[in-house]
């Protein structure tokens, strides 16, 4: 099955959510105040950041990748000296060179940072046993 970019693999919410979490993670929220904002249940986010949590450098070591193979002299996302910016900083630089190079707009409208994180992980951001190496795309 073929999903959308809009979804992620195993997920029933949408990518765009997800990505709302992970950014609310990255500002300093912790999992019950992110819940009730993206009126989810709480138990899920905290299990979505758990997963991310275990795999913060791998992720953001294939959105730079990503960023560097889409982007016409792109510079590296510059650090920001916390393990959740760093991430939102790649996936950030993904988007920028793949909306740089591609175009803004897709099938479905504006081309998202969900989405690009979706799609350039396959489906997988948070799938067991993904990213398979680092760099790997």
């Amino acid at each position: 099955m073929l999903l959308p970019v809009t979804v992620l693999l195993r997920r029933a919410d949408a990518a765009a959510v997800i990505w709302a979490a992970l950014l609310a993670r990255a500002a300093g929220r912790g999992h019950r105040t992110i819940a009730a904002g993206l009126r989810v249940p709480a138990s899920t986010v905290r299990g979505w950041l758990r997963r991310m949590n275990t795999r913060l450098e791998q992720v953001r070591v294939h959105f730079t990748v990503v960023a560097r193979r889409a982007g016409i002299d792109q510079s590296a996302p510059t650090a920001a000296g916390n393990a959740w910016r760093d991430l939102v900083a790649a996936v950030g630089a993904a988007w920028v060179a793949v909306t740089t190079r591609f175009g803004p707009a897709g099938l479905v409208g504006a081309v998202t940072v969900g989405q690009v994180a979706a799609a350039s992980s396959g489906g997988r951001l948070l799938a067991p046993g993904w990213p398979v190496s680092p760099g790997h795309c």
